[in-house]
């Protein structure tokens, strides 16, 4: 049974190759992991893993994935950016509602952390993700329509947009 790095991994990774009408259940507590199930899929998340990444800060887990490439880490990020600036903008017209002010946070935060995965596959002293880190067909065919987005320095921009945007969204709401 392939393993997660944490539960928020899992749950992307569950979106990302199961079909959209497949319900994902709650995870099941085992001795020493999680089990994560939905459409016929399972993953393990052990739960040192879990707590190694909550003590480091990172969202989706310490070191590379190997469920997930950069290109679908590129993806997510995207898809996590448009929700999160939908949900912005609806908060502006809504202002003081709490789950939808979180909803924003957690969206860029997400969408920061996602590139932040991305960004782990490029080698120290190398300038972008080399192309044996891509496996998945979404993987592949990202880095073919946009090379540039998997250079170091556009990676680093991109989390930094993210970021501007969650302390701007902070500080004008906050």
């Amino acid at each position: 049974m392939p393993y997660a790095r944490t539960l928020a991994e899992a749950r992307l990774y569950l979106a990302l190759t199961v079909d959209e009408a497949a319900r994902e259940e709650p995870p099941v507590e085992g001795p020493e992991a999680w089990t994560v199930r939905s459409g016929g899929v399972e993953l393990l998340v052990p739960y040192a893993s879990e707590a190694e990444a909550r003590d480091e800060g990172e969202r989706f887990g310490v070191g590379l994935s190997e469920l997930i490439d950069p290109g679908q880490w590129r993806l997510a990020g995207a898809g996590y950016a448009r929700r999160a600036l939908a949900d912005d903008l609806e908060y502006t017209e809504e202002p003081g509602d709490e789950r939808l002010f979180q909803r924003v946070v957690s969206g860029w935060e997400a969408a920061r952390d996602a590139l932040g995965e991305a960004l782990k596959f490029i080698p120290p002293g190398e300038d972008e993700v080399p192309a044996e880190a891509f496996w998945t067909e979404a993987g592949l065919a990202a880095r073919e329509a946009e090379p540039d987005c998997f250079l170091r320095d556009r990676l680093a921009e991109d989390i930094a947009f993210y970021q501007q945007n969650l302390d701007d969204f902070r500080r004008l709401n906050g």
